[in-house]
């Protein structure tokens, strides 16, 4: 569905969609974005802002998006925020998927990651689907030659995520372990949950036996509660690690791990260019889903 222009325009057009959308996306404007952000940091947590729009098809859209990440951060700067809150960037939003994309994505992420190392943040970027594991992790280790604090994304569906996990578990290396959202070949992906389950636990594993950053994006009770235990059993410090969720998905979880004392940071998307990110939304969670069909029948 989130490949389908026909469905696309069909949710785009529906008057109802727009209210659904509000509780997954937070704003369509920066502006809008920080006010939700500043009343997450405000309540304690931590936020990751991730701009909307991979659909880039030209050098200029890639160039104009490079150009909103480095607005975003400076506005963050401006209001103080970047001691809470950073950026998470798709490499395919700054021409990762272009003829000349390594290089005008390399060019593309270090003007973002410069701007942020500036003002006193830092910069994750995003998974997408199977097809460009390789190039976005080369890309990553490009990256961190002169920003090594830049965050990777791991994805707990693929089959090559155990030895990507161990290859990222370095020295101050921070790591997104997330299950993954994008439908993927049986071939390079587990399809049970159970295996999904089963590699998430074997990452997290290596990554909280490791010298790095964990951040442990999920809100499966049964992966928290397993992250948990084994920050215990490794003796973490709390500000060694931290959760993350998305926007407004289990906002309950979120204020209860934080009020624990646990870091817990926020996936805030913002932009005009919701869709792709709607639908994955929907996909990853039936109760998401249902949310969605009670709001079309009226049921809000």
């Amino acid at each position: 569905m989130a490949d389908s222009n026909l469905i696309k325009s069909m949710v785009t057009g529906f008057p109802l969609t727009r209210s659904v959308v509000d509780r997954f996306v937070a704003g369509e404007t920066l502006d809008e974005c920080l006010v939700r952000v500043r009343e997450l940091a405000d309540a304690g947590l931590l936020a990751t802002i991730d701009r909307l729009g991979e659909d880039t098809t030209n050098r200029q859209q890639a160039e104009e998006t490079a150009d909103a990440y480095v607005e975003l951060i400076e506005r963050l700067h401006a209001e103080g925020l970047t001691d809470r809150v950073e950026v998470s960037l798709k490499l395919s939003a700054i021409g990762q998927f272009l003829p000349e994309g390594r290089e005008l994505a390399l060019a593309n992420a270090l003007r973002i990651c410069q701007a942020a190392a500036d003002a006193g943040t830092t910069v994750t970027f995003d998974m997408e689907d199977h097809t460009t594991t390789s190039s976005t992790l080369g890309l990553l280790a490009e990256v961190r030659e002169r920003f090594p604090q830049t965050g990777a994304v791991i994805q707990a569906y693929l089959r090559r995520t155990r030895d990507d996990t161990r290859d990222l578990a370095t020295e101050g290396s921070r790591v997104r372990l997330c299950k993954g959202a994008y439908e993927q070949p049986a071939s390079v992906a587990y399809k049970t949950a159970e295996e999904i389950d089963r590699s998430y636990v074997d990452c997290l594993r290596i990554l909280m036996e490791g010298p790095g950053y964990p951040m442990v994006a999920t809100h499966d009770p049964a992966m928290i509660s397993t992250a948990l235990s084994l920050a215990n059993v490794t003796r973490r410090a709390v500000d060694s690690y931290e959760f993350q969720m998305l926007f407004n998905i289990r906002p309950d979880e979120q204020r209860r791990l934080s009020e624990l004392g646990h870091q817990v940071r926020v996936y805030v998307p913002y932009g005009t260019d919701w869709y792709g990110y709607f639908m994955r939304r929907l996909a990853e969670r039936p109760a998401n889903l249902f949310f969605f069909l009670r709001a079309l029948v009226g049921r809000r």
